[in-house]
């Protein structure tokens, strides 16, 4: 057992279980993480504490999740916020004067998806599930990078409220990183703006972690499934999975990714309110990542704030589905696509 509490196997779900939670590290050596809520600490003499004196500053079931996430990532520090968005604050807030913003042309909720300094790992956007070739990118900020972490970017950014927490109940961000400069800058205004997650979201996230492969192998069977059918429908005009040969980075997606998630955009020729209607097992509903089957019509709903020339402009139409596949059974959410297609027609 490494000093971490991770075992000297390398395996992901291995470190997902075991990373940061080494029952000897609590005296009642439980194997599940303790729920720490206390929001203040005793202090052996006046500044004299034991790692924690007050519950913003740093809590030990927090600090288990951070040092899970870093061991996923092949990271050194990992460093949690109340929102994904949190995490974007805490990013950019390392920015000065002078420094530039690389941002994508489809971006969520107008966030950038890389920042020249401190540069943010999020390689496929949501509404048109494009991939975005790392390499290049870091490259020409600063050459001769290698991959996540290792393909050279200094910091790896996650909406822990999606896939990672994986069940729709917690909102929550992070920043991981190698670099032990940016983690005292990223801890530092993490706690000084106070954009901490909760000690039970914390808590929640660290059960959550432990079934992520399980459940990603799921999504990304019941999604594939979906695309291939969808890419056969003559109701379908076009979809976009990066593991379907028909996708414009098709080849990037195998180099870069070592599996996809439950994510598919189509555009349908049919009406899409008899659609949408016509669904039993998907929900319309915002958000992504859970293990339900969600669906979502991007034009109407965010990023729908952006003005529709730009929509238009993005290829975000009327007519552009967006499908968050989950981990139900395979057949039947091909059966509820297939359903409401036939409705619609």
């Amino acid at each position: 057992m490494a000093s971490n509490g991770v075992p000297e196997t390398r395996g992901f779900a291995t470190k997902a279980i075991h990373a940061g939670q080494n029952p000897l590290q609590w005296n009642h050596g439980s194997l599940v993480t303790p729920l720490v809520m206390s929001t203040t600490f005793q202090q052996d003499g006046p500044g004299q504490h034991r790692g924690y004196d007050y519950g913003r500053s740093g809590n030990p079931t927090r600090n288990v999740l951070e040092t899970c996430l870093a061991a996923l990532e092949e990271g050194k520090h990992g460093i949690t916020y109340s929102s994904g968005l949190g995490a974007v604050t805490g990013i950019t807030s390392l920015l000065q004067k002078g420094d530039h913003l690389v941002a994508g042309d489809n971006l969520y909720h107008g966030t950038s998806n890389y920042i020249e300094k401190c540069l943010s790992n999020h390689g496929i956007t949501y509404s048109l599930v494009d991939v975005t070739k790392v390499e290049n990118v870091i490259s020409a900020i600063q050459p001769n990078t290698k991959k996540p972490l290792e393909l050279g970017a200094d910091i790896s950014m996650h909406s822990l409220t999606k896939y990672m927490n994986g069940h729709s109940d917690i909102v929550m961000g992070a920043a991981i990183t190698r670099r032990d400069d940016l983690a005292e800058k990223l801890r530092f205004f993490q706690n000084a703006v106070g954009i901490v997650p909760s000690p039970f979201d914390c808590s929640m996230v660290i059960r959550s972690l432990k079934t992520l492969e399980l459940r990603m192998q799921q999504h990304m069977k019941n999604a594939l499934a979906i695309a291939k059918f969808l890419e056969s429908h003559p109701c379908v005009e076009r979809v976009f999975h990066p593991y379907l040969p028909s996708h414009p980075q098709h080849e990037l997606a195998l180099k870069q990714t070592t599996g996809h998630s439950g994510m598919i955009s189509f555009y349908l020729k049919g009406d899409t309110e008899k659609f949408l209607k016509a669904l039993k097992v998907f929900t319309l509903a915002d958000s992504l990542g859970g293990y339900e089957s969600v669906i979502k019509l991007p034009y109407s709903m965010p990023p729908a704030s952006l003005p529709e020339d730009v929509l238009i402009a993005l290829g975000i139409t009327d007519k552009l589905i967006r499908l968050s596949v989950g981990i139900e059974t395979e057949q039947d959410v091909v059966d509820d696509i297939k359903q409401a297609l036939a409705a619609c027609e």
